[in-house]
């Protein structure tokens, strides 16, 4: 029994919000994205440290489609560079950058917030929310209904790559490795500065954020990369260091020729 009350709830929570103008606004504003970059490599900058190693402007200057995580906006002071599209899944991070969520034009893919009854980031021709519960089904090629999460915001973010119809995509800064140490999914209080992430400020000051799930996310990787290989496109770690082994790697400069 107890196993099945979080399902009818997830399951009642999925029916209502799909019933919802947002619902409707968001599945058109997402079918109109489906396979809209067909064709083209996709650059995944994901949130460690190495991500400061990555080479902005060779990015810039490839024409790949760009897929900004979480508080990718705390990058902008360093390069010119900006994401074509933003993902942001996690309930913390949503409630962090709200002030640059309401103000950017970027296009951004976003949780629908059914934690708080206000909506933290107002509606508008920008912004595409999705349900993250997909009930089990896993990752997905549309996204238009539901999303995987995954224990990383990473894993949707693969899912919107293959959503656009990117050929081949590549991720960077996925140093798949944190100094803070802990019981996944814990929600922890942030330390003044922030060892684990491309920004001292990105979890800092006593902000609440969850430890991360390793093997959570590894999980959601083999089953996002077996989605992508059913589909003959592949997924490189383009990444300078780190410790994620799962996607073979390629050095960045050689994905964008």
């Amino acid at each position: 029994m107890n196993f099945y009350i979080p399902v009818l709830k997830a399951l009642g929570d999925h029916l209502r919000y799909q019933l919802t103008f947002e619902a409707y606004r968001s599945r058109k504003n997402l079918r109109a994205l489906k396979d809209s970059y067909k064709g083209k490599k996709a650059v995944v900058m994901c949130n460690g440290p190495s991500l400061l190693e990555t080479d902005f402007k060779a990015v810039a200057e490839s024409g790949a489609v760009v897929i900004g995580l979480n508080k990718v906006n705390l990058l902008f002071s360093k390069t010119d560079l900006r994401p074509d599209v933003i993902v942001a899944v996690n309930r913390h991070v949503i409630e962090q950058n709200a002030d640059f969520f309401n103000e950017t034009d970027i296009p951004l893919l976003i949780s629908y917030q059914n934690w708080r009854k206000e909506r933290l980031v107002r509606p508008r021709d920008n912004i595409s929310h999705v349900m993250v519960n997909d009930l089990g089904q896993g990752p997905r090629e549309d996204i238009t209904w539901a999303i995987h999460e995954g224990s990383t915001v990473t894993t949707p973010a693969l899912q919107l790559a293959l959503h656009l119809g990117c050929s081949e995509i590549a991720l960077v800064g996925c140093d798949h490795n944190f100094a803070t140490q802990g019981d996944p999914n814990k929600e922890v209080v942030a330390e003044k500065e922030d060892p684990n992430h491309f920004d001292p400020n990105y979890f800092s000051d006593g902000v609440v954020w969850q430890l991360p799930d390793l093997l959570g996310s590894e999980i959601s990787y083999q089953r996002v990369l077996r989605l992508a290989e059913s589909k003959d496109i592949p997924i490189w770690n383009c990444t300078q260091g780190g410790k994620l082994e799962l996607f073979n790697r390629k050095p960045l400069k050689n994905f964008l020729l």
